[in-house]
């Protein structure tokens, strides 16, 4: 019963991202603020999905990317529900048969490659939902009208 309201409550909060599984090649745009607050940027980190951990609430789903950077494997959890991650994009998609890419973490060039299925252009477009219409200001007769009543 708890649970049921806060997934209900939670789903006001979660931002419009892709939908993210484990074999996925992604870009992370997240904003990094200098070291003294002054000046923020967007950095990318790209790398190979090789966890999604969902939680009991939907905002407490995360992400684990790993990539290799000048021969070390890094791996960094995205909490997708934060407001630091501007955007998400797919780049490719492999073919796994796993939930968890754990096995890559001991392994090293061409048996780390992972066999890439095929998507289609639009596969991960997200969906933004169109602007309300500005609602008009009332005209001087509908004011003069409406002071009347």
């Amino acid at each position: 019963m708890v649970h049921s309201i806060l997934r209900e409550q939670a789903e006001r909060f979660i931002p419009n991202h892709p939908e993210i599984k484990p074999g996925y090649t992604v870009r992370v745009h997240e904003q990094i603020q200098d070291e003294e607050g002054g000046k923020a940027r967007i950095q990318i980190f790209e790398g190979l999905v090789i966890g999604v951990h969902n939680g009991h609430v939907p905002t407490d789903r995360t992400i684990t990317v790993r990539r290799i950077a000048s021969g070390v494997g890094v791996e960094k959890n995205f909490p997708l529900s934060s407001p630091v991650i501007k955007k998400i994009d797919v780049k490719k998609v492999a073919t796994v048969r796993r939930a968890k890419l754990n096995f890559l973490r001991g392994r090293l060039g061409k048996s780390a490659r992972l066999s890439e299925r095929f998507t289609t252009g639009g596969e991960f477009d997200v969906a933004v939902a169109a602007p309300e219409p500005a609602k008009e200001a009332p005209s001087e007769v509908e004011a003069k009208e409406e002071k009347k009543e």
